[in-house]
């Protein structure tokens, strides 16, 4: 009974373990999150889920209904990377320019995502899309064994994740930078300026009594070394008359 209860655990392991691999295998963006309206740097996280054979190319679709006018990808060692091009329907302003055309897809190959490993593909992209709360990322993973995942099946809120996840990048509000360094920056300086008033108010005061200390320190000490003087000015005179009266008695 010990033996199969073992053997039946381990079976319900290796099959939880077999069933959760490929959903937690598929290719993602990190970071998950970018602000709405500015740059990031997107990498695409391509781990190798298989055992015998290595990812060899992936290819990564750039979203068409908000269209990014600047993608430069990170060079990679050992890969080689193609950014194409593609005429978009309706041209955008950006930087007080015309864009006609923008980034529609990129390719990596040439390299090798060997089994049990992962490799990130970063990409610099922008401006990122202010009127979207997300980018969706359609890619294909291809194997050297002609094997080709397409990850291209986009995840709905509140469903079960689908079998093959695209990778999706979640846009964010920019952060008023500005106004709340404005309204710290106001409250901090308002306090340090009463707190340095203050303190110069305390350390001029401290200065003056140190002053006077030292001052009254030193005559005092100029008076005991005049009265120590005088003293032994007395005691010698006394020794010396003392000194005389007896010589005149002999």
């Amino acid at each position: 009974m010990r033996r199969m209860s073992v053997s039946t655990a381990g079976a319900a392991g290796a099959a939880v373990l077999a069933f959760a691999g490929p959903a937690a295998a598929h290719v993602s963006v990190d970071p998950g999150e970018a602000e709405q309206g500015g740059y990031a740097t997107v990498n695409f996280k391509v781990p190798n889920e298989r055992d015998d054979s290595s990812t060899v190319k992936l290819e990564v679709t750039l979203p068409t209904d908000h269209p990014l006018t600047s993608v430069m990808p990170e060079p990679v060692p050992g890969w080689d990377v193609k950014v194409e091009q593609a005429e978009l329907d309706t041209p955008i302003e950006s930087h007080g320019e015309k864009i006609t055309e923008a980034a529609s897809k990129v390719t990596w190959s040439g390299g090798k995502v060997e089994p049990g490993t992962f490799q990130r593909f970063p990409v610099s992209m922008g401006a990122l899309p202010e009127d979207a709360d997300q980018l969706v990322f359609k890619a294909i993973q291809t194997y050297d064994n002609g094997e080709v995942v397409r990850w291209i099946e986009v995840p709905e809120e509140g469903a079960e994740e689908p079998e093959s996840p695209a990778p999706v990048l979640a846009l964010v509000p920019a952060e008023d930078a500005d106004d709340d360094a404005d309204d710290a920056g106001n409250g901090d300086d308002a306090e340090p300026a009463a707190a340095e008033g203050k303190g110069d108010d305390g350390d001029d005061t401290a200065s003056d009594d140190d002053g006077s200390s030292d001052t009254m320190a030193r005559t005092l000490g100029i008076v005991g070394i005049a009265l120590g003087a005088a003293g032994v000015a007395f005691g010698v005179q006394s020794r010396r008359r003392g000194a005389g009266g007896s010589s005149a008695a002999q």
